[in-house]
């Protein structure tokens, strides 16, 4: 099982709630789709028990800082996209500012399951039997939702839930 979350946006609390959770479902990797923002919330993410792979969003600011404090701990930055395979599935991991950018991605058949953030809405849809994924905003900020998914590598099922 891989948890996914974005948008934490520094809300220590959602981000608490969310480690809570994926540690209780004993997930074995978490993606992070950007916009963690700022340093500090390091340390809440440094309670996972699993690996935490994510990338840069629009709205986080120290780079430099982020990079360095997230890997003092294990956590393994992709940038602004990760190309990873995890649990036998080829996944695209990215933010998702670029619309047109995502759906490339989705049909391009080099992936089985495109994460991506950005929007705050919650959604999974298909494209081209790319399974793309969105889990909502772990802050819930703009929604008032605070959302992350959970993707079962084995059947390619996905369940949003809230936090």
């Amino acid at each position: 099982m891989i948890g996914i979350m974005s948008d934490s946006h520094d809300s220590l609390d959602s981000i608490n709630r969310a480690v809570k959770i994926f540690n209780e479902e004993k997930v074995t990797a978490v993606l992070h789709a950007g916009d963690i923002v700022s340093p500090f919330t390091a340390k809440a993410f440094q309670e996972l028990d699993a690996k935490l792979y994510f990338v840069f969003g629009n709205n986080d600011g120290d780079k430099l800082t982020l990079k360095s404090w997230f890997e003092d701990f294990g956590a393994h930055l992709c940038g602004d996209f990760g190309n990873l395979e995890i649990d036998g599935i080829k996944i695209g991991l990215l933010h998702g500012v670029d619309e047109t950018m995502v759906q490339s991605l989705a049909i391009s058949g080099n992936f089985d399951v495109i994460v991506r953030g950005h929007t705050h809405r919650s959604a999974i849809e298909s494209m081209n039997g790319t399974l793309v994924i969105n889990p909502g905003e772990a802050s819930g900020v703009l929604t008032g939702r605070s959302t992350v998914a959970f993707l079962d590598a084995g059947e390619l099922d996905v369940r949003i839930v809230d936090i």
